[in-house]
């Protein structure tokens, strides 16, 4: 993964509107959400790597494994994280 100048302000942008969302309905339905954004952002994203939707399909595996190891990466960065800082950063109330 590279990380530009501005990519942990973008991760804080959508951090900040869904902290905003968490105030009118619950985590876990913003949670769903995100994850649901997350997936359709890659998927287009993915596609636009392509000129048909069979030479898609013929890299279907390659991207989602990509994809999910991506994700499964930045998740175990960050819930490591959590758990070095948990008392600080839950006392701050830290997404």
């Amino acid at each position: 993964m590279t990380v530009d100048d501005d990519f942990y302000n973008r991760a804080d942008a959508v951090i900040h509107l869904a902290n905003k969302q968490c105030e009118i309905i619950g985590k876990g339905k913003v949670s769903a959400s995100l994850m649901y954004a997350t997936a359709r952002f890659g998927a287009w994203l993915t596609a636009c790597g392509f000129s048909s939707s069979a030479e898609m399909k013929a890299a279907k595996n390659e991207a989602m494994e990509y994809l999910v190891t991506q994700y499964r990466a930045m998740l175990e960065e960050n819930i490591s994280e959590y758990i070095e800082n948990f008392e600080s950063y839950m006392k701050r109330g830290l997404q």
